[in-house]
């Protein structure tokens, strides 16, 4: 299985930039890893000491984050060091300014890993949620430096709990501690001999909590709204708005809509503003215009729904009305507001478990949608009772990254900085 690995990396590696002609996302996944180790043998300084935490993409960054703040804060001798696997993780987050360096993760071959390490030399590594490199795992284990799973999450029907996943369940036995999100992650891990465990949760449910301590003030948000009910729409795509502007273009409610689409180019804007029938404007036009003259904001820019959330009365996630994977919930949900998702969220615990608790809801239509939509702004008791509940949840499960950073100072490389 390891050369079957091996062979199909190494295929890959010289696939990938053919392809890359015919796909900007593929484009960006191989032109940014081209200069990746120029990048490190400039920046990497061989007498600072380096913490390498690794990301898949936006959310196994916002999972990260939480644990990069309290290092920096109780161990400023330390530098980061932050690589993506995904383009859009890196593009969004390469010049963060917690980090020191942000690179991409070059390809999982033996010979990468090697490099890599040789030049950065890590006191430690975090891997998040599910990133799972073979090849630089061994290496990581054959150098001695100690690796963490954060907020890792699995399924059982995953490589590692089958008959055939001895190889991928080799690459776990190079964690040092596993720090998982739910029981069932935990009792999976145990299934297959591991007990190096900490149920500590998810380090987002952290991350999330403190936005409401932020200044979240967005002026041209009060302007749009007026005092309206307002329903936030985040991180959308196309299958979401099937389900949404339907009811957005023929509701008689008094309702403002803000929309952040996931994708924000040209030619994906322009196709949601031709399916839109109400008066609309986006972001990027709204010097010297009456905003709140406006039923619908379409927010074409990054970085700010965060704060937007904190002026909605009920928030809809993009994601889950098709396959390309439920967005994060946590975010409106830390403001106390009911949140609508799609249909497809079976591997996402945290959506589960907040429908569990009523203060989630699934549309599976665009008839559903309207009729949930409908209970929530015409039923204020309702929908401050279902926002309590979403509030409620996610003060309940903060203290992830409290169980990461008891863990870091009890280690000896960390004491004797602190």
């Amino acid at each position: 299985m390891r050369a079957l690995y091996n062979l199909t990396t190494s295929i890959a590696k010289r696939v990938l930039p053919l392809a890359a002609n015919f796909n900007e996302k593929l484009k960006l996944f191989t032109e940014g890893r081209k200069s990746v180790f120029n990048e490190l043998e400039s920046k990497i300084n061989p007498k600072d000491d380096y913490l390498w935490f690794h990301a898949a993409s936006l959310g196994e960054f916002e999972q990260a984050l939480p644990i990069i703040e309290e290092v920096k804060k109780d161990f400023p001798h330390f530098r980061i060091l932050i690589t993506f696997f995904s383009p859009s993780g890196y593009e969004n987050k390469k010049n963060h300014p917690l980090a020191d360096i942000i690179t991409y993760l070059p390809l999982d071959t033996r010979k990468n890993a090697k490099r890599f390490l040789a030049l950065v030399q890590p006191k430690m590594a975090f891997f998040i949620k599910y990133e799972i490199w073979p090849n630089f795992l061994s290496e990581l284990k054959k150098r001695g430096v100690r690796t963490l799973l954060v907020s890792g999450a699995f399924r059982k029907n995953q490589i590692y709990f089958k008959g055939y996943g001895s190889f991928m369940r080799k690459a776990l036995s190079n964690f040092d501690h596993f720090f998982v999100q739910n029981k069932s992650s935990m009792d999976l891990l145990q299934s297959i001999g591991f007990n190096n465990i900490t149920l500590s949760g998810d380090t987002r449910f952290d991350r999330v909590s403190r936005q409401i301590k932020h200044n979240n003030k967005l002026n041209f948000a009060e302007e749009f709204i007026n005092n309206t009910t307002c329903l936030v729409a985040g991180s959308t795509w196309p299958e979401d708005d099937e389900h949404i502007i339907p009811f957005i273009n023929t509701t008689s409610e008094k309702l403002k809509v803000i929309i952040a689409p996931h994708e924000i180019k040209e030619e994906k804007l322009k196709a949601l503003e031709k399916r839109i029938t109400k008066k609309y404007i986006r972001y990027s036009k709204r010097e010297h215009k009456d905003l709140k003259s406006y039923d619908i904001l379409i927010l074409d820019t990054i970085g700010l729904l965060g704060k937007v959330y904190s002026y909605a009365d009920i928030a809809y996630v993009g994601g889950a009305a098709g396959t390309t994977g439920l967005h994060n919930i946590l975010e409106p949900a830390t403001f106390g507001i009911p949140v609508v998702i799609g249909k497809n969220y079976k591997n996402f615990p945290e959506a589960i478990k907040l429908r569990q608790l009523a203060g989630l809801f699934v549309a599976a239509s665009s008839n559903e949608f309207s009729n949930i939509s409908n209970k929530l702004i015409t039923d204020r008791s309702f929908r401050e009772k279902t926002g309590m509940i979403a509030g409620h949840f996610i003060n309940s499960n903060t203290g992830a990254t409290h169980s990461v950073m008891k863990y870091l100072k009890n280690l000896p490389d960390f004491a004797k900085v602190s």
